[in-house]
């Protein structure tokens, strides 16, 4: 197991050291704010943590951000007590447990066993119980598994009627972009563009006056944006689903008529449907200046 030494912060714990680990179970868990995928693995994270911590388990998180906003320890502290987080997080703003580790993605699971070696290795969601039977094993005990069930932007996704995929708004990694003209003749479907005076810059578009949309045609039951105010005061938004309020499609982050408010960046959930997913066109409008746009997900 690598060295630990490279966090600038510590939430909820003291430094911790792999030697003075010896003799325990770790699970070391890569995360990031804003990823979809560590919010829907976190239930399991979370409920392991609990399960097994009296049999010898310790987990760990590791904060690595992905966008530039996401080295706020604030933000990270604030995910941590959202999510309901009780075990250690080291916030690797510098990046250096994640190379240390040699890791590539979000979420990632390392588990190691009471020699300090590193066991096995899982990267994004799903292998749920196969993860929980190492990790009894790995303590020596046996057990009926931990009964888990993520709500809200926690829940699994629908992956049988999951047909659009996350998508970057930034020049770095940007794909799918539709002229603004497209969306006068309809949007196919995976396509998304923008409507008013925008600034693209390498990982986000930001919006310097009021009143510009982001237009995302897409298919899947829950459709989410990361967001962030940057500096401003909380910015109001609108969300419509082919050209109406969302009524009770409406995601968690905004109501029945579509109204919302970015206070911080994060992931914000914009559409749940609560009825059959079918192709819709998602629209987000913003009444003040100074929203930054990151990336869509969707589950």
């Amino acid at each position: 197991m690598p060295s630990l030494g490279g966090a600038t912060e510590w939430i909820g714990s003291e430094p911790l050291d792999p030697a003075a680990l010896r003799g325990r179970v770790v699970l070391v868990n890569f995360w990031t704010l804003t990823c979809i995928n560590w919010l829907r693995q976190e239930p399991y994270v979370r409920a392991w943590s609990q399960a097994y911590r009296d049999d010898g388990l310790v987990v760990i998180g590791v904060h690595t951000p992905e966008f530039s906003f996401e080295h706020d320890v604030q933000g990270v502290r604030q995910a941590t007590t959202e999510r309901a987080i009780d075990y250690p997080v080291a916030v690797d703003n510098d990046y250096e447990i994640w190379n240390a580790f040699a890791n590539h993605y979000w979420p990632a699971l390392y588990f190691v066993d009471v020699d300090g070696v590193i066991r096995d290795q899982h990267f994004g969601e799903g292998r749920y119980e196969q993860s929980e039977r190492l990790i009894q094993r790995l303590l020596g005990v046996e057990g009926e598994l931990v009964p888990v069930e993520g709500v809200g932007v926690e829940a699994e996704a629908d992956w049988d009627h999951l047909r659009t995929p996350e998508t970057y708004l930034g020049d770095w990694r940007g794909e799918r972009f539709a002229e603004a003209d497209e969306l006068a003749d309809g949007l196919a479907l995976n396509r998304w563009t923008l409507a008013g005076e925008w600034e693209i810059g390498a990982e986000k578009v930001v919006l310097p006056e009021a009143g510009g949309r982001i237009a995302f045609r897409f298919e899947a039951r829950d459709a989410h944006l990361v967001l962030s105010p940057g500096a401003r005061e909380p910015i109001r938004f609108r969300v419509l689903l082919d050209g109406e309020p969302p009524g009770q499609s409406h995601g968690v982050d905004v109501d029945e008529n579509g109204d919302g408010l970015l206070r911080e960046g994060r992931l914000y959930q914009l559409v749940r449907e609560r009825g059959g997913v079918r192709e819709r066109t998602l629209e987000i409008s913003f009444v003040g200046p100074g929203a930054e746009a990151y990336a869509f997900t969707f589950g």
